[in-house]
């Protein structure tokens, strides 16, 4: 009796869906890729342009990029997505990293202030202040907006660099726009007529997690706003992972923690480690 053929089975390539399309979804996408992940990995954006960093992402065979269709509810029981717009995804591996969003609308003129609401802007600062002091011939002065968190970060930012910052809680109602130096704005307008006038502006005013998904799945999320995470981006709910503003750590959002580009290295290696065990691992209680 001849040997039966031996089996050609094969294991069905892991499939990673990323809900969001910001920095902290592009790091990961590029993290999985320069690890050569041989699954495949779609990504569900929330925008409706196309920044060149996503379309660059978009080339790589193993990626796909859905634009304008934002995740919006999550089945985690049959691990499926689904999109605003009716359509449907299967995953192994969900990672929400769907930012955060502003609490207050835009004061008029914020374009043209810098911002600051993760660690990731402190490098974009620095070099705005470099060129600033640069133009001066001294140390610049500051008008900073904002409380909280992400202010204290900031006013750290800015002190490092030699500025002299004023710190403000109050909201303005417009922007001053600049005279002197590169960046174009310099002071603040109020209500009520006062203001206040610096070599630059930093707003680094309140933001909420855009964490909207987790209802729908179940996820435990933190009474300040942001999907409660573990030390290795792990949910409440197994398959499940966050990174970016949609993650909070220790009731913190995870932007004002960790650098995305540190967050998205160190999930994808435990994305890897996930999509390659023989089962799906359960989800890690939140660090106190």
């Amino acid at each position: 009796m001849s040997a039966p053929a031996p089996s050609t089975s094969t294991v069905p390539a892991a499939r990673i869906v990323i809900a969001g399309a910001g920095p902290a979804a592009q790091a990961l996408v590029s993290q999985l890729n320069r690890a050569r992940f041989t699954g495949t990995i779609t990504v569900l954006s929330n925008r409706d342009d196309t920044p060149e960093e996503l379309l660059e992402l978009a080339l790589l065979p193993q990626v796909s990029v859905r634009f304008g269709q934002p995740a919006s509810h999550i089945d985690p029981e049959n691990r499926t997505v689904a999109t605003a717009d009716g359509m449907e995804f299967s995953y192994d591996q969900l990672v929400i990293a769907t930012g955060s969003a502003p609490v207050a609308s835009p004061v008029e003129g914020a374009s043209r202030c810098l911002s600051y609401s993760t660690i990731d802007d402190a490098a974009r600062i620095g070099e705005a202040v470099s060129e600033v002091t640069r133009e001066l011939g001294r140390r610049p002065l500051g008008i900073l907006v904002g409380t909280g968190a992400a202010a204290g970060q900031a006013e750290a930012v800015l002190r490092a660099r030699g500025v002299r910052p004023i710190r403000t809680t109050a909201r303005p109602a417009a922007v001053v726009p600049g005279t002197t130096t590169g960046l174009a704005a310099s002071g603040v307008v109020f209500e009520d007529g006062s203001s206040m006038n610096g070599d630059l502006v930093v707003l680094a005013e309140e933001r909420v997690s855009r964490d909207g998904l987790a209802a729908s799945a179940g996820l435990q999320t933190a009474a300040t706003g942001g999907i409660v995470i573990s030390r290795d981006f792990r949910t409440s709910v197994p398959g499940i992972w966050a990174i970016g503003d949609a993650a909070a750590f220790d009731g913190v959002r995870l932007g004002l923690l960790v650098a995305a580009a540190s967050a998205a290295g160190a999930c994808a290696t435990q994305l890897l480690s996930a999509a390659s065990a023989p089962s799906v691992p359960s989800a890690l209680p939140a660090a106190a």
